[in-house]
């Protein structure tokens, strides 16, 4: 069968030993079945109480350890991890399942084909949830915004991205027009009627982001915004509740 890449991705059998590469894809692998993950990256913090190997981040997994945990299926996705790491484990004869979300529509597709075609565990009760979550009009007003994912270099979430498309379903404009993680002094957020600061992948706080900003900021949850999967189901409330 073919991943979302179209890749093949050899699977005689259902798999019962997981490695994911996609903090993401735990989550949502440790809420349906969570006797399948026998590794994840240092990066997937949830459930907090997840107990496997960890291979390091995503972007540099240690591609021995994965190997010597004799995986059935590595679970990856076309943002998050390198190329390079998914052809060097397909070389050594390890299924490796990647997955392409830049929307919310594409992120229920994938992980109903995920858990449907590649898992063998049919549909999950949580994916129906967030289909329906995030199925509902906008309610936020047209504020024009700006989110910040990084700073020393600042870096932005621009059009392409599921945290774009995240956006424009909660009704925000987004004032970064510049595709995918563009890089931007902090000045060009005066585009912007305000700011938002996730707590992750750079951990933003109220001392260390607003204080250069020349606009107005909000500290947000970079889950709710960023992670799909079971995250999706609960996230938008979260922002809009932030953003009220």
């Amino acid at each position: 069968m073919d991943d979302d890449l179209g890749g093949e991705v050899p699977l005689p059998r259902p798999p019962r030993r997981v490695v994911s590469l996609v903090p993401s894809l735990t989550e949502a692998i440790a809420a349906t079945a969570p006797g399948l993950l026998v590794g994840a990256t240092d990066w997937c913090t949830h459930p907090a109480d997840l107990a496997v190997t960890r291979v390091r981040g995503t972007k540099n997994p240690d591609l021995a350890a994965i190997r010597g945990l004799a995986p059935d299926l590595v679970v990856a996705n076309r943002e998050e991890n390198r190329k390079l790491d998914v052809e060097r484990l397909r070389a050594a004869d390890v299924a490796v399942w990647v997955t392409s979300i830049d929307t919310v529509g594409q992120a229920l597709t994938s992980l109903d084909r995920l858990f449907d075609r590649a898992l063998g565990l049919g549909r999950p009760g949580w994916l129906d949830a967030a289909a329906a979550t995030w199925a509902a009009p906008p309610t936020l007003p047209p504020l024009r915004v700006a989110v910040a994912i990084w700073r020393d270099p600042w870096m932005w979430i621009g059009p392409l991205t599921y945290g774009h498309d995240v956006l424009q379903r909660l009704g925000l404009v987004n004032a970064v027009t510049e595709p995918r993680y563009p890089h931007a002094d902090p000045d060009s957020a005066a585009l912007a009627d305000l700011v938002l600061l996730p707590d992750e992948p750079y951990p933003f706080t109220d001392d260390d982001g607003p204080e250069a900003l020349p606009v107005p900021s909000r500290l947000i949850s970079g889950r709710s915004l960023s992670w799909y999967g079971p995250a999706m189901v609960d996230g938008r409330g979260d922002l809009e509740r932030a953003l009220a």
